[in-house]
């Protein structure tokens, strides 16, 4: 009887300080997320704070607490073994220390093997870091204090402790229907390793960008793929690096040169460039860099990389704010996480919005964004149009007007992965509100604004395509915002990448695979 009810006095132990580890770690990294909102100066009340606080405690806590739940556990027998094996004296210090390690090193971990660089926000600097392992080391304390011999616990309290451990269920996720038109789908080009772009030369040819890095000439009929272009500058391929987005020249015909934005530099010290090259039979010639974005970021994710042009000839490039660097996005003085608008030499505009302040990069022309990976201008309203990736939702449809700032991070309809606030604001005074937003997310890639003729009840029509959704999206922008009216071609079952209209009015669509293809769209 003895030995039951010590078992049952460590159980509590561990289940109160495992409980006490989740609820001030969720805490704690509210606060940093918020620190990092006010550090751009943006007013957060105690009010909004309280808020936050208690809805990262519902959403965000589940999560970490299989995460600190996991390295708790592991790191508290450990360090017990140890003391018990080593017969060191005095167990909480060794226990806090080996909390703190053990949630050090899962927190490595998790970041080394989730898609995401940095999954818990808090700990991208090192004071949140710290700050985490601290509430790691007072657990540990905790356990140490609770289940000592004559500091039993009752057994009602840790029944308790079970039942308050006990996961929330998530709640179903509704989703658009696909549409049931009569199209044909049938693979144009096949063998293509993660296709990314596609881009129609005048004579019915296409050039289509690979992510590791390569650029392939198709024929128009698409039986012919061509080996590997040369004169492709150095890529850096890793994760969501490599080649993106290829955009032919307005006047083409003449100057037969061609744009590629890619993902060049190291690991350590990476951007989002641009290289202006002139086709030749085998490849490319006389290829330079005209843009680098600034400054270098580390890692391999959010690098935006899709071009459009301007009625004025200008290049649109879109950007990301690398994951990591989400604050920056509010910054004039860096290029993440922002639109920039360069001439076709890579110079900037002189009537760019920025233009004359003294601190703010030259080439911007809109920012506050998360991943730009879709854009379009709008030659019947003269508009430009733009989509993001959002983190767990609050994927968002945008309208881009020269020096307006779109509100990321400071005003999203998304959450991070982890369920915890980006940020308490869904809008903020001075800050663009997207035409339409996705939530769930859908993650958006490609689209193309139909104008071809074989479909004429898609006209005027957005095509956005899905990553996660692996479909189609059919949105209809107004003045008064955006709808989405259908999904299409979900039969495909694939992650659609790219989505374009052909020279006579099919819908080409790249499938995201390391056996990509290119599907072209018909009617029956």
């Amino acid at each position: 009887m003895e030995k039951r009810v010590g078992w049952f006095r460590v159980l509590g132990a561990f289940l109160i300080a495992l409980i006490m580890g989740v609820l001030a770690g969720s805490l704690v990294q509210t606060q940093f997320n918020l620190l990092a909102l006010r550090n751009l100066g943006v007013e957060i009340g105690l009010g909004t704070r309280l808020q936050t606080s208690l809805e990262d405690l519902v959403n965000f806590a589940p999560v970490y607490a299989v995460v600190f739940g996991a390295s708790f556990l592991v790191s508290q027998l450990v360090a017990s073994l140890m003391i018990r094996q080593l017969e060191l004296r005095g167990r909480a210090p060794f226990l806090s220390l080996g909390a703190a390690v053990g949630l050090w090193v899962t927190f490595k971990l998790v970041d080394f093997l989730a898609p995401m660089p940095t999954l818990i926000a808090a700990t991208r600097g090192a004071g949140g870091m710290v700050a985490m392992l601290a509430t790691a080391a007072v657990a540990g304390w905790l356990f140490a204090h609770f289940s000592r011999r004559r500091r039993g616990l009752p057994r009602h309290l840790a029944i308790g402790a079970v039942i308050i451990t006990l996961g929330w269920m998530a709640p179903q996720e509704s989703a658009l229907a696909d549409a049931s038109s009569g199209y044909r789908l049938e693979t144009f080009a096949s063998g293509l390793e993660h296709p990314w772009s596609l881009a129609f030369l005048p004579d019915g040819r296409a050039l289509v960008t690979e992510r590791p890095g390569r650029l392939r000439l198709l024929s128009a009929d698409g039986q012919q793929v061509s080996e590997p272009l040369a004169g492709v500058p150095k890529v850096f391929a890793s994760g969501q690096a490599g080649l993106f987005d290829v955009l032919v020249a307005p006047d083409f015909e003449q100057s037969r040169h061609i744009y590629l934005a890619y993902a060049c530099g190291t690991w350590s010290a990476n951007h989002t460039c641009v290289a202006r090259g002139r086709l030749v039979p085998n490849g490319l010639d006389d290829v330079r860099e005209v843009f680098r974005s600034l400054p270098a970021k580390t890692g391999d994710a959010h690098y935006g990389g899709r071009m459009a042009w301007l009625p004025d000839a200008t290049l649109i490039l879109t950007l990301g704010d690398g994951f990591d660097y989400r604050e920056e996005a509010q910054k004039l003085t860096s290029h993440i996480g922002t639109i920039i608008r360069i001439n076709r030499d890579g110079s900037a505009p002189e009537d760019n919005p920025f233009i004359a302040e003294a601190e703010a990069l030259p080439e911007i022309f809109s920012y506050g964004h998360r991943n730009v990976q879709g854009a379009v201008y709008d030659w019947g309203n003269n508009r430009l149009i733009t989509h993001e990736h959002g983190p767990r939702g609050g994927d968002e449809i945008n309208v881009i007007e020269g020096g307006t700032n779109y509100g990321w991070p400071v005003a999203t309809l998304g959450l991070d992965y982890t369920g915890a606030r980006v940020s308490p604001f869904t809008e903020y005074d001075g800050m663009a509100s997207p035409a339409l937003d996705w939530t769930p997310s859908i993650a958006p890639s490609g689209m193309t604004l139909y104008d071809g003729d074989l479909f004429p009840e898609w006209q005027g029509s957005l095509l956005v395509g899905a990553l996660a959704a692996r479909r189609v999206h059919r949105v209809v922008l107004s003045n008064d915002g955006a709808v989405d009216m259908e999904t299409l071609f979900g039969e495909l079952n694939e992650r659609i990448r790219d989505v374009r209209t052909g020279p006579e009015g099919a819908v080409f669509l790249l499938t995201d695979s390391p056996e990509g293809r290119v599907i072209r769209v018909t009617p029956w």
